[in-house]
């Protein structure tokens, strides 16, 4: 099978935003690890510009991957899949994690404040430690964090995997009903009119949690684009329609966004005065609309990269999974430690961007040079002789 390196493209952009989007997390009035002085409402809008559709994108290509992994090699896709993810997942939660909860308590209102420094922290971390409480709550340790997304992916795997295994010709008969039905206005249509249905039904009933068990609208949303990427992964129809689509996808996108900003900035409503509810469904099929017109413009213009593989896309791709694994743990404790500089929050932030990505790359330079070290951070152990080469094929087979 021929690489699709527009997909490549696609998670490497998907990945860099998601750096972007967590250091946006410690200056905006949203709830998060730590918290910036000039914390406000200023980036909010910018942030709602990729909120609606930036994880199910990542998921929709998790899924295209999955699929051609399970073409690949269907003996070994359960296993091969399963040491890749929860091998960091573990390794994640155990070490790089518990920095991101010591400096949460750090920067909260723990009562007395917290002095006994972070081994003794990760010694009650790693214990299960309830007891870290304050205005707010209590922490739940130990945490995956942002590793969640490892999680819910080896759990829609094992699902993909379990229906191939059940019913071997239920995904192609699948594949092959959709690929009918998403082509033309179809592959507009049908997608927004699902997500709409779910985050209707589900958004109000369920609460974003991440902890798997009881977060049933992200499971509806996220596991509908994961099914979709695998299902369409090799239906050439299905991405040749959103090339041709792309210049209506994308003043779609445009102007839900604009509804949107509409809605939660500039309408008036809020808390103390709520909307009515035909108007708060309606934001709610918009919501929708952004988030599957924006993702169909994103592939309907990177298709035309299918082929274009290049050497910063050859180093990028493996290089995806060890960044985010590594990401949001730069992102807290250099923000926690950069308040105390004084910087004023544009440079502050800049400079947060750029040692985010400075030390994660320098990490990986590390990490993929060492050979207990690779696996740990979802990189195939090999022979140096072939590592160069076969580097690139490492992140479809992680994420």
């Amino acid at each position: 099978m021929e690489r699709r390196h527009d997909l490549d493209w696609v998670r490497v952009c998907a990945f860099g935003l998601l750096v972007l989007y967590h250091v946006g997390m410690y200056y905006v009035s949203w709830d998060w690890h730590v918290k910036s002085p000039h914390a406000g409402e200023t980036l909010e809008p910018f942030m709602l510009l990729s909120g609606p559709w930036r994880l199910s994108l990542l998921f929709l290509v998790s899924g295209a991957a999955s699929a051609f992994l399970l073409a690949k090699m269907p003996k070994g896709f359960l296993g091969s899949r399963s040491w890749r993810l929860l091998l960091p997942l573990i390794f994640g939660m155990l070490v790089i994690v518990p920095p991101q909860s010591y400096y949460e308590i750090l920067d909260s209102g723990y009562p007395g404040g917290y002095h006994d420094g972070y081994l003794a922290f990760w010694g009650r971390y790693l214990a299960g430690d309830g007891s870290f409480c304050d205005q707010d709550g209590c922490l739940d340790l130990p945490t995956w964090n942002h590793l969640w997304f490892v999680v819910y992916l080896w759990v829609y795997t094992v699902a993909v995997w379990l229906i191939n295994c059940i019913a071997p010709s239920a995904l192609p008969r699948a594949s092959q009903w959709l690929g009918h039905r998403l082509s033309g206005p179809g592959i507009l249509l049908w997608p927004v009119l699902l997500l709409a249905v779910v985050r209707i039904a589900l958004v109000e009933r369920f609460e974003s949690t991440h902890a798997l068990v009881d977060d049933w609208y992200n499971h509806g949303q996220y596991f509908s684009v994961f099914l979709l990427g695998f299902l369409m992964a090799r239906t050439t129809g299905f991405w040749e329609s959103l090339q041709r689509l792309r210049w209506v996808s994308l003043p779609l996108a445009a102007a839900s966004y604009g509804f949107l900003i509409w809605y939660f900035y500039a309408s008036g409503y809020g808390d103390a005065n709520p909307p009515p509810d035909a108007l708060r469904n309606f934001q709610r099929a918009v919501w929708a609309t952004n988030q599957w017109a924006s993702i169909a413009a994103i592939f309907g213009f990177a298709y035309r990269l299918r082929h274009s593989d290049s050497p910063a896309l050859r180093y990028l791709t493996p290089a995806v999974f060890p960044v985010y694994i590594l990401h949001q743990t730069v992102i807290v404790v250099a923000a926690y430690n950069l308040k105390a500089l004084g910087i004023p929050p544009l440079p502050e932030g800049l400079l947060l961007v750029a040692l985010t990505f400075a030390v994660c790359f320098g990490g990986y330079e590390i990490i993929k040079r060492i050979r207990w070290l690779r696996p740990l951070f979802g990189l195939k152990i090999e022979n140096r002789s072939r590592a160069r080469k076969l580097d690139a094929a490492d992140t479809p087979a992680s994420l």
